[in-house]
């Protein structure tokens, strides 16, 4: 797995912060996304965190990637377990979202889910769900960017997603 790479770490190690962090908070979050929790087994134990910034990366190969924060103890756990699956959430689904970005909490006390090929929980009424293996870990400042290679995806055939939007959650109106 790759660990940083040349220019990415000097682009935000590179100096002080130039904007307020609430003011660039308050502008990124009119940028509309789509929430995932993100999960993974170690040791047996499931866990998992809410996370909107998930993008696809890579057609050939199959790559996503999203940026957990550097604090979050479940992500410590999941980065070690070498797997992650993405789960992409429902507009119905905004308890789970609430659930998974608690620390701490019993995050998957009455969620039903399943294992995937790499034995990350693939979440029950989810919109779709990606399971990946770590292809890399980049440096981000307070965040680490994960490049994950697809195993195994799949799309429910109906259904619309929960979005973050302007600090709070959004649905999508068609």
């Amino acid at each position: 797995m790759a660990d940083g790479v040349d220019g990415i770490s000097d682009l935000v190690d590179g100096g002080a912060a130039t904007v307020d962090t609430a003011h660039f908070r308050a502008v990124l979050g009119h940028f509309a996304t789509g929430i995932v929790v993100v999960t993974g087994v170690l040791d047996g134990v499931p866990y998992g965190l809410t996370c909107q910034s998930f993008v696809s990366l890579s057609l050939d190969p199959g790559l996503v990637a999203f940026s957990p924060s550097k604090r979050s103890s479940s992500w410590k756990r999941i980065q070690e377990s070498g797997a992650f699956c993405a789960n992409v959430l429902t507009e119905d689904q905004e308890d789970v979202s609430r659930v998974f970005a608690t620390s701490g909490a019993d995050k998957f006390r009455g969620v039903g889910w399943r294992p995937s090929e790499t034995g990350s929980p693939i979440l029950q009424d989810v919109l779709a769900w990606v399971d990946c293996r770590i292809e890399a870990r980049y440096d981000a400042g307070d965040h680490d960017i994960i490049v994950g290679r697809v195993v195994d995806l799949e799309a429910a055939p109906r259904g619309r997603p929960l979005l973050a939007y302007r600090g709070g959650y959004g649905r999508f109106d068609a």
